[in-house]
């Protein structure tokens, strides 16, 4: 305890990251601030009613988990980040097919640049039509008791454009909180804004477990069965998260003048998981779209008959959400970590992997390496993610399932180990101790 408080005073001893921490921090305040702004012309008290009579086991539940509680209450932050992500998506898969954004890509920064401005254009356009969806076909079907949650004399073209525009507004306003968390503060600003999200729903989640507990129908052995359980997957997917294969890189003797430079050999690290939880956060994306898609009909039998194929719990759902990880895992790995482009610079850099030619040769031991390695890690995030689905049969609460496993403890786990890596790269730049203790600074000294 004494060495983790001795972190954090060397934490706020640098002026640098302790401003870039308070000005994280902040923003996050406003992020959670946004989520309990009600959009104006709802009737909050029959809303709060409504709500409450309202189950958390389906997928608007697990949409409202990702943004901390805000679609519940119809707050102007209702859409969250998601739209965002879409965008990304979007022009991520369309690098792979689209020329113009293959050549963008190529083009260095002035090419992310172009990408980055046509995700926020795509960002708005979706959050349009998100957003049209909700105010005109969401929000007037809900109500407590028959009174709707948006007067009568309120309904109308009035409503709907402000609901429309202050929603749009909203996430574009996170979007950029994120990029200003990314540029200014610590840790990767969209994923903190779905972290302190979830965060947020977690003690919802454990009154829950303590409700059911208290009135009998959840059994303490059981409860500390399942909690036993958490601890080992959150150690798994630390190991998944954070293991690596190193693979040696023999530099040649070369003689410049009086300097003699390589004969040394080297490692390169590749991580069993080099995507993180982004694959998570993309496919959890993707997945939301049916559904939120096939809600806007509910008059019409044979979509509302599809959509039970998309619901939260269904073996379809887990099917598909598996693959899709699976899939995002590798692409994503693939945007991160070029073989090819590491390969020509070891071979410009005089290196070699013993036994494999520079060039081509080496690219393609690296890739091949690199694939084996990433298809267990994606199998494990698939298992873990679809992990709440199961364990809600057994009773659980929706709430505190979708903390166990799955997606919320991915990307709870994951940012945090990003962001504590920022906080040590900081920490060790400086001389001091990180979270990670001595055996760092003991061996680059």
């Amino acid at each position: 305890m004494g060495k983790i408080q001795e972190t954090f005073r060397n934490i706020f001893k640098i002026h640098e990251l302790r401003q870039r921490i308070l000005y994280t921090l902040g923003i996050l305040v406003v992020v959670r601030i946004g989520a309990h702004i009600t959009l104006p012309g709802i009737d909050t008290s029959v809303l709060s009613d409504a709500m409450s009579n309202t189950t958390s086991d389906n997928l608007f539940g697990l949409y409202d988990l990702f943004v901390g509680g805000a679609f519940r209450n119809a707050a102007i932050f209702a859409l969250g980040i998601m739209p965002y992500i879409s965008a990304s998506i979007i022009l991520q898969l369309g690098g792979a097919v689209v020329p113009y954004l293959q050549k963008l890509q190529r083009e260095g920064e002035e090419g992310r640049k172009k990408i980055t401005q046509m995700t926020r254009y795509g960002t708005v356009a979706i959050s349009a039509l998100q957003a049209w969806g909700i105010a005109t076909l969401h929000l007037p079907n809900i109500n407590y008791q028959g009174i709707p949650i948006i007067p009568v004399e309120v309904q109308g073209f009035g409503f709907t454009l402000s609901a429309v525009l202050l929603l749009t507004a909203g996430t574009v306003f996170m979007m950029w909180m994120g990029e200003q968390i990314t540029d200014k503060g610590i840790g990767n600003g969209i994923s903190l804004i779905i972290f302190i999200g979830i965060i947020d729903r977690l003690p919802f989640a454990m009154l829950d477990e303590y409700r059911l507990i208290s009135t009998g129908t959840r059994n303490i052995v059981i409860e500390i069965i399942i909690l036993v359980l958490m601890v080992f997957i959150i150690a798994g997917i630390v190991l998944v998260t954070q293991g690596t294969r190193r693979i040696p890189v023999q530099y040649a003797k070369r003689v410049v003048g009086r300097k003699v430079y390589g004969g040394v050999t080297q490692y390169i690290p590749l991580r069993v998981n080099t995507a993180g939880v982004m694959p998570i956060i993309f496919a959890q994306a993707i997945m939301f779209i049916p559904s939120t898609v096939l809600s806007f009909f509910p008059d019409n039998e044979f979509l509302q008959s599809l959509s039970g194929y998309f619901i939260y719990t269904s073996f379809t759902y887990s099917f598909i959400y598996a693959l899709m990880i699976i899939f995002f895992t590798y692409f994503y790995t693939a945007i991160a970590f070029n073989p090819q482009d590491v390969a020509e610079n070891m071979k410009k850099q005089g290196g070699f992997i013993p036994g494999i030619r520079p060039g081509k040769q080496t690219s393609e031991f690296i890739d091949n390496i690199l694939t084996k390695i990433t298809l267990p890690g994606s199998i494990f995030l698939a298992i873990v993610a679809i992990l709440p689905a199961f364990i809600s049969k057994l009773g659980v609460s929706g709430r505190f399932a979708s903390f166990f496993g799955g997606t919320s403890l991915l990307i709870l786990v994951g940012v945090a180990l990003d962001t504590l890596q920022q906080v040590e790269s900081h920490l060790l730049m400086r001389h001091y101790d990180g979270f990670m203790k001595s055996g760092k600074m003991k061996g680059r000294r």
